[in-house]
């Protein structure tokens, strides 16, 4: 593994001011992957000041929506061209299945090139003339990047989070300081490598550290026009707190407990499939993840049957491992908090159908066996908190009405699914449901084309699509007086 013991600052790698480094650790393994620079405040002021310069004098801002694209295309080009590779760095520092680091990665890629078409739609629509009541005057609204955008990004999809924020920012026009997670940020300071040879100067940065050096410096950091965050809850709360000392532009998406509700006509291998795929895919570590699964009492002893006896199919290990579908906890903070929260829900009363402890073969690294809980009471923490693993929580219902009361009382409302073979009932409940994304007969699916966040404690605004583009751009109205005839208000 090549050495990560560099910022990417203005253009260039650059030693951390205090020469700081920390170990990410192949979760696999436990061992030490790889030693990564630790920025601090004093380098978060310099990426800052870097970022600063090149929009305020620099040529991104000022480049034709065209031009733009055509940088973004290759940044894009160049996450294909190393697909595997940077495949293989993401599951060794996440843990995820090799299949999956590759579908993200795919999707990284595509997210660069969806935001380089839209980057080349500004150059027709940044500028809308406006019809005003008064014919005396015009007016025209423009779309302008928002300015410096400092975005802070989560362990569980590290590239593909970045892509999520750089590629709509970039596009904008707007200049960036990225900060991914201390837990896994080798992809993207590979990303900042891609890009170095195509981007001016300044215009992306890459700082790695810790939360409390390097993000919160960031996110404090009155150089900084727009935030844009993607983790838990109370991170969420601080960043937007330091946000509203400086009335800064800001983005939230945060953590979710989604329901997922089957009713008694659906396939039942179907419902199990999408059940385990919306909880098991990336070990469940997913904000959308459908961790609350309600389920038509007709139906519910038999697919819990079935869930319990395709659960223990799943094969576990090391991400780079045919056929593994399962990998490692990221960290073993993660993993104890996991395994905290599996004693929690038997000492709370929910039936333990399979799961929780450390498979046979695997002697080392964070593993767990997927988990599956039958009969969750509605009140216990299981069934309420976001556990950020691989386990479902699974309780009946008797009537729609109920299903969707308990679905909707949540503190979170990011994402929903329903599952049955009636599509005006799906639409109903679909409607019903108090989430920003919600799934008709599928759980999980994520499309770049369309809107990405939540209701509630979920978050505030909306990422992906042109609503992830609209996040970086402001909007700015020019109104011009067009009379020959004088105002006459003073003077006559």
């Amino acid at each position: 593994m090549k050495s990560y013991d560099r910022l990417f600052i203005d253009g260039r790698w650059v030693a951390p001011v205090h020469n700081g480094s920390f170990d990410t650790i192949d979760p696999s393994s436990e061992q030490v992957l790889a030693k990564v620079a630790a920025a601090t405040a004093e380098d978060v002021d310099l990426a800052v000041q870097a970022a600063r310069k090149a929009f305020d004098a620099g040529p991104w801002p000022r480049m034709r929506g065209a031009e733009r694209a055509a940088v973004l295309r290759r940044i894009g080009k160049g996450i294909r061209d190393r697909l595997h590779e940077l495949a293989e760095i993401e599951v060794r520092d996440n843990g995820k299945p090799l299949p999956e680091a590759l579908w993200d990665l795919g999707d990284a890629a595509g997210c660069f090139e969806f935001y380089a078409g839209l980057a080349e739609t500004l150059d027709d629509n940044a500028e809308q003339p406006v019809a005003l009541s008064d014919d005396r005057f015009t007016s025209v609204v423009r779309k302008e990047p928002i300015g410096v955008a400092g975005a802070i990004i989560p362990w569980n999809f590290p590239m593909l989070m970045a892509a999520w924020k750089v590629a709509p920012a970039l596009a904008a026009g707007c200049t960036m300081v990225l900060k991914p997670s201390e837990l896994t940020p080798l992809t993207a300071l590979e990303l900042a490598g891609i890009a170095a040879a195509d981007l001016p100067p300044g215009v992306l940065n890459i700082v790695t550290g810790f939360g409390k050096d390097a993000g919160a410096p960031l996110s404090e950091h009155p150089g900084i026009d727009k935030l844009a965050f993607t983790g838990s809850v109370p991170t969420g709360s601080r960043i937007m707190q330091a946000a509203a000392r400086d009335i800064k532009n800001v983005s939230l998406e945060l953590g979710g407990k989604s329901p997922f509700i089957v009713f008694d006509d659906s396939d039942l291998d179907a419902a199990v499939e999408w059940i385990m795929f919306g909880i098991f895919w990336n070990q469940g570590e997913v904000c959308s993840a459908t961790s609350r699964v309600l389920v038509k009492r007709g139906i519910y002893a038999r697919l819990i049957e079935r869930l319990e006896e395709e659960t223990r199919k799943i094969t576990i290990g090391n991400g780079l491992d045919d056929g593994v579908l399962l990998g490692p906890i990221v960290s073993k903070g993660q993993y104890d908090k996991v395994r905290e929260a599996v004693e929690r829900g038997k000492q709370e009363g929910a039936r333990l159908v399979t799961g929780g402890g450390r498979p046979a073969h695997l002697d080392t690294g964070y593993f767990m066996e997927p988990v599956v809980f039958a009969d969750v009471p509605e009140d216990s923490w299981i069934w309420r908190e976001e556990i950020f693993g691989p386990v479902v929580c699974v309780r009946p219902f008797d009537t729609e009405d109920e299903a969707v009361r308990t679905a909707n009382d949540s503190r979170f409302g990011l994402a929903a699914a329903v599952m049955s073979r009636d599509d005006a009932r799906c639409e109903r409940v679909a409607r019903a449901l108090r989430a920003g994304i919600v799934w008709i007969n599928c759980s999980q699916p994520t499309f770049t084309e369309a809107p990405w966040g939540g209701y509630k404690q979920s978050g505030i605004g909306r990422e992906l699509g042109v609503w992830g583009l609209n996040n970086y751009l402001e909007t700015k109205q020019i109104t011009r007086y067009g009379s020959d005839k004088p105002w006459g208000w003073y003077i006559k």
